[in-house]
């Protein structure tokens, strides 16, 4: 059965406006299955799943084009998505020609990728081509209008959906110096890291970190220069300025729990509390943020005393009651109060009677563990009663009769 041929199951999902408004995250499974279909076809005959992977990420953009992606969560999937297919494509499994087939259509899908959705494809451009000859066609192809975009001539200049992959194509044919000096002109972060890259490909690993500094800007997201500094740094050897520098920035998370463990994989030599120290520091004044780390570390005496410096989810602390309430019952008892006493000061995200009872119900458990049971319920005691806010007052309504008040 030649590759075209193949009864993809991703076919028949992924029609043209197959997903309306609201299908965000059917759209999200669909894609995951679809990775897995062709990563699993990957294993015996990686020139179909190469086929599919092209086929399927040509499907993308028209069959999501109707979702709502204000969540991102869509946009994230799909990058993952070309995370996951590109090195399948762009793996030496296939002929220039049906390569070729394969870059004329995945450059006619970035182009008519109105949303966009796949505009993060050209970043793989050059591994794409998976040839130094090829990537250098295409680089030829690209390079006069790209210069063009670029030129601060306003009547040259303007938007090119192949400014990147034409960056990605001279990279990967290893024409650094073209680069460098396309990039002398004022442009996009996203655009001037390429000549960073190829300083350091050159060799330039000191003149590439300067040069990344420079394009710090209102409009250069921070977090990506500290990465790409960071990695220069690492790649040298040299661990503790790449820290020092760049290692607590260039590794945030979502969550601070995962900001920590991010560091803390990164730089294993360092040790975890100086780790979880040094990001505390960073933050003044959001102390009790750091709660989740110091705990998950192991560090039950510094993770109680950041929640009391400054305020910590009650959630977070009540669960940290719940969960340790039978092995580690000292802390247990500690969270769980800290836990009553943000929400008598009016602290967490949609409270209900609920998250107070479970609150005071965790913490009288692990008293029981600890065996202070009526020591930790005068602390209760003089929490609840001590705040007249409307935090105090509504803890109050549930736990008032219970302890007297």
């Amino acid at each position: 059965m030649p590759p075209s041929a193949h009864p993809w199951e991703f076919k028949r999902r992924f029609r043209r406006h197959a997903f309306g408004w609201k299908g965000s995250r059917a759209a999200i499974q669909r894609i995951d299955e679809a990775v897995r279909e062709i990563r699993n076809i990957a294993r015996t005959d990686p020139v179909t799943a190469a086929d599919g992977a092209v086929a399927f990420i040509e499907r993308l953009s028209p069959a999501l084009d109707q979702i709502d992606s204000s969540s991102g969560a869509i946009g994230s999937a799909v990058n993952d998505a070309l995370a996951n297919l590109v090195p399948l494509i762009a793996a030496p499994v296939a002929g220039t020609a049906r390569r070729t087939r394969w870059l004329e259509c995945l450059w006619d899908a970035h182009e008519a990728d109105d949303i966009p959705y796949i505009e993060g494809l050209t970043d793989y451009w050059g591994e794409l081509c998976a040839s130094r000859e090829l990537a250098s066609e295409w680089a030829d192809q690209l390079v006069g209008i790209t210069r063009h975009a670029l030129s601060p001539d306003p009547s040259l200049h303007g938007h090119f959906h192949g400014t990147t992959a034409c960056f990605s194509a001279l990279f990967s044919a290893q024409r650094y110096d073209e680069i460098v000096d396309m990039l002398r002109v004022d442009t996009i972060w996203p655009y001037k890291r390429w000549a960073v890259k190829a300083m350091v490909a050159r060799g330039e690993k000191a003149e590439a970190i300067r040069y990344a500094e420079s394009c710090r800007g209102p409009w250069t997201p921070d977090g990506s220069v500290d990465r790409i500094c960071e990695e220069i740094l690492l790649s040298s050897g040299l661990v503790d300025e790449a820290y020092a520098r760049y290692g607590l920035s260039a590794n945030r998370r979502g969550k601070y729990l995962a900001t920590f463990r991010a560091v803390a994989e990164k730089y294993p030599g360092k040790p975890a509390r100086q780790i979880l120290a040094d990001l505390v520091a960073t933050m003044p004044g959001e102390e009790g943020k750091w709660f989740a780390a110091a705990k998950e570390a192991g560090f039950y005496d510094e993770a109680l005393a950041l929640a009391r410096r400054s305020p910590c989810d009650p959630k977070t602390l009540t669960r940290a009651a719940r969960d340790h309430a039978a092995r580690n019952p000292a802390f247990a008892v500690g969270a769980g109060l800290l836990a009553l006493r943000w929400l008598v000061h009016g602290y967490g995200y949609e409270i209900t009677g609920v998250d107070v009872l479970a609150a005071y119900s965790n913490t009288m458990k692990a008293a029981q563990h600890a065996r202070c049971i009526e020591e930790t319920r005068e602390a209760v005691k003089l929490i609840v009663s001590g705040e007249e806010g409307g935090g105090g007052r509504f803890v109050r309504q549930f736990l008032g009769k219970e302890l007297g008040l």
